[in-house]
């Protein structure tokens, strides 16, 4: 998987200002956290962004890919600085800010990454899934039971985005939930 994503990076030109942007998408429970941190480590520690710290809320995946461009990539590609303020899930509210440096590798990883407008400015679209049951039970075992309509309601808001955005045939790579390429 390092080599399919070194090749394709090797290839690849910066389309953020002098940044590389790699944006990994596929519903929630794929995976795609732990492929951003083995990328972010094999490309001297650069940074990520989760989607997750954008999101205000359960109800809100359209409205963190627009946080996503107006926040981080609209000002980088702007050659302007970027920082966005978390969202603390607990607390429902916005917390402390976390600046995004220029750096020649950007990681965005969530669901909705992928989506045509922060695609714009992607290098590398990484598309990861595993089946609904497989994904649900990872989900529930980091949020707990009472947890679960919000993520049915979650599964069903991303297969209509993925749909609308037709994220997975855009991508780039695809990847399984476990790291082995797609055809």
């Amino acid at each position: 998987m390092l080599a399919a994503v070194s090749a394709h990076l090797r290839s690849a030109p910066a389309r953020l200002g002098p940044t590389r942007l790699i944006l990994i998408d596929g519903p929630a429970g794929s995976g795609k956290t732990t492929l951003a941190s083995v990328l972010s480590a094999a490309l001297d520690h650069a940074p990520v962004v989760h989607m997750d710290d954008l999101y205000p809320g359960w109800s809100g995946l359209a409205a963190g890919v627009d946080r996503l461009h107006a926040e981080v990539l609209r000002p980088l590609a702007d050659h302007r600085p970027a920082a966005y303020r978390r969202y603390d899930w607990l607390t429902e509210s916005l917390a402390e800010s976390h600046p995004v440096p220029a750096a020649d590798h950007l990681l965005v990883e969530g669901c909705g990454a992928g989506s045509r407008l922060p695609s714009t400015w992607a290098s590398l679209l990484i598309w990861v899934e595993t089946d609904d049951a497989e994904r649900l039970a990872r989900g529930l075992a980091r949020d707990g039971d009472a947890a679960r309509p919000h993520w049915l309601r979650w599964m069903a808001e991303e297969r209509a985005l993925y749909a609308a955005e037709d994220t997975r045939a855009r991508a780039d790579l695809r990847l399984d939930g476990h790291g082995r390429l797609i055809p």
